[in-house]
């Protein structure tokens, strides 16, 4: 069975339906990018594979023995959480919150994931800076590192590179291929259809028209055509 199946999926606020009819699947090891106009469903459908918010119907499985907390999550940063006042370790440290339980301190065990994390995105010589005084990209790899921490298996990606540089931005797409290379399923929300079709193995267009299927699928389908054509235009 696959990590996650969604069946006769629909989503909305209220009861009321945003997008419905989503049928998809993400095996272990996919890189799938979720595409598609503003305000089609794209955010709202990443909350609902989080649990954060329930499905107006259909359903959400998991399989292939994935656990809920084996799932990572960067969201879209607002500038609130970039002003954020700890320090890079501290950050990174916390997304082993899930492991702790009730308990109220950090075991060696769960430091050294945090270094190994920190050593994995390149920070680790940032360990001690403030989290609000690095970069965009800086503050990208701290809040991937923390992500780490706190999956296994899956790594939800919301927007990764809103508001970042050409430079940088190109290096965290070879640094979220990279991941996925090591075995680390990807599931991310983009606007860059260039970079969707350069690195995912999945696309799921939701919108007017809804699409799901391989990479080069997408390429052929009338979808995925007009989709791409519509975005060079922009």
């Amino acid at each position: 069975m696959a990590y996650i199946t969604a069946t006769d999926l629909a989503l909305g606020y209220d009861s009321q339906i945003i997008v419905q009819g989503l049928n998809f699947s993400v095996d272990r090891g996919d890189y799938l990018c979720i595409v598609g106009e503003n305000g089609s469903g794209k955010t709202t459908l990443m909350k609902t594979l989080l649990h954060l918010r329930q499905p107006v119907g259909g359903q959400i499985l998991t399989g292939d023995g994935l656990d809920p907390n084996e799932i990572g999550y960067l969201p879209q940063q607002t500038n609130i959480q970039r002003d954020f006042p700890a320090s890079v370790k501290e950050i990174v440290l916390s997304g082993c919150l899930g492991r702790c339980g009730l308990r109220p301190f950090y075991r060696k065990a769960e430091k050294d994931l945090a270094k190994e994390n920190m050593q994995r995105m390149g920070i680790e010589e940032l360990a001690n800076r403030c989290y609000r005084d690095l970069s965009g990209g800086q503050q990208q790899r701290v809040l991937l590192a923390r992500a780490l921490c706190a999956a296994e298996k899956v790594l939800l990606l919301d927007e990764p590179v809103a508001g970042l540089d050409p430079v940088v931005t190109a290096q965290m797409y070879e640094l979220i291929a990279g991941l996925n290379k090591e075995g680390i399923t990807i599931i991310m929300i983009s606007h860059d259809i260039s970079a969707a079709l350069m690195y995912a193995s999945h696309i799921l267009h939701i919108g007017e028209d809804i699409f799901f299927g391989t990479r080069d699928e997408y390429l052929k389908s009338k979808t995925g055509r007009n989709f791409a054509a519509g975005q060079e235009e922009k």
